[in-house]
């Protein structure tokens, strides 16, 4: 049904399914268990023959509305809500790879994904090469006989690098690979990869659709058929998103377009004024019309969203200097809150990769990361210009 409604409606609406109390707010199930009228009901819930909750690893009122809600955001059939973002991740992986699998990944994603790939996922024999997120020739000269699944995160944290979502899932199908896109920095309000021929969307609930800082949580999304294997490790494994962070996600999801809008416009005022800095050498933002991608992020978002970063003549020396100057800016890696976070992503967001790998992804030690949250913008540039 909700197809027929506007994004901002879906967000503030869809999944709530009211109790007998008929509560106006989405009601909070903090239960590990259900209460079955029979034994053969409880056999018939169990098997799957009738449906309905069975146990909240699996089961639970106010994460099914979580689910519900996002999937209508990103115009998915399923939602298999997780604990973290990178549980999210790591049960996609486990749901559609088997020993001996290849991953083709982007060189521009989160250090723990590549930590995930490389370091864990590795020792049971699924191996990772990455390749230029933005060069789609690459992706398909890494495909082997044995790869299985593309995964990118676009746009890239902290570059705002992003990829032909189109033209790499091409790619991914001609090898009838999956294609799994991070959608963490643009959310379905800026970008829904599914349209765009991706099979697979994960997030970090962390971030934006959570908001203000407050909880875990992340999410898999796509056709019933891609969802039922990363729900069958979800069942099992049980990285299971609590019914208390879910029901804060709904809070959060309720005002995302809203405030999606407000980190776009503060970004785009901050990295414009960036550029006049004299100690500022390179300002990268999508919303910049002098940044490479500027006519593809055109094409396929709905805005540049929230994130930026710039380099600061200097190095490190000179960037913590600026980073440490600052009196409003909290300094955090985490990103998508209300408060603007500073960092510098060479000593702690990909502080794990070696320096070659940090070369190869382009985080160099004079880069600063900010998360542009919804502060006055006046109060934002006057937090910076002591630093430069």
């Amino acid at each position: 049904m909700w197809d027929e409604f506007e994004l901002a409606s879906r967000a503030v609406r869809a999944g709530q399914v009211r109790s007998q109390e008929n509560e106006h707010s989405e009601a909070l199930y903090m239960t590990s268990s259900y209460v079955f009228g029979s034994a053969a009901e409880a056999a018939a819930r169990f098997s799957g023959d009738v449906p309905g909750n069975v146990y909240s690893r699996f089961t639970n009122p106010t994460v099914n509305t979580f689910q519900q809600r996002l999937a209508a955001l990103e115009n998915a059939e399923q939602c298999v809500a997780t604990a973290s973002g990178m549980s999210a991740i790591l049960s996609v992986c486990m749901g559609h790879l088997n020993a001996g699998d290849h991953i083709v990944a982007s060189q521009s994603i989160f250090g723990t994904t590549v930590v995930l790939f490389e370091k864990i996922l590795s020792r049971f024999d699924i191996q990772t090469d990455f390749v230029a997120l933005d060069d789609t020739d690459a992706w398909e000269k890494a495909v082997k006989n044995n790869t299985k699944l593309f995964f990118l995160e676009s746009p890239s944290n902290p570059l705002c690098q992003i990829a032909d979502i189109s033209a790499v899932a091409k790619v991914a199908h001609k090898h009838d690979c999956l294609l799994v896109v991070d959608n963490c920095f643009s959310t379905p309000i800026f970008q829904q990869p599914l349209a765009l021929g991706a099979d697979i969307v994960v997030h970090s609930a962390t971030k934006y659709i959570d908001g203000q800082g407050r909880t875990l949580g992340g999410a898999a999304l796509g056709s019933e058929k891609m969802m039922e294997p990363v729900y069958a490790v979800l069942r099992s494994a049980g990285p299971t998103l609590s019914a208390f962070n879910a029901w804060v996600l709904l809070k959060g999801l309720e005002t995302l377009p809203i405030r999606m809008q407000a980190h776009n416009n503060n970004a785009q005022g901050l990295a414009t004024w960036l550029q006049a800095q004299d100690n500022v050498t390179k300002v990268y933002y999508l919303g910049l019309e002098d940044h490479p991608q500027y006519a593809l992020a055109q094409r396929q978002q709905r805005g540049a969203g929230g994130l930026l970063s710039f380099e600061l003549k200097g190095g490190k020396e000179a960037a913590w200097r600026l980073i440490d100057q600052t009196r409003l800016m909290s300094i955090t890696a985490n990103l998508g809150d209300s408060k603007t976070t500073i960092t510098h992503p060479a000593t702690t967001t990909h502080s794990r990769l070696s320096p070659e790998q940090r070369a190869a992804a382009g985080i160099s030690d004079g880069l600063i990361r900010i998360s542009v949250g919804l502060e006055a913008l006046a109060d934002l540039k006057k937090d910076l210009i002591g630093g430069f």
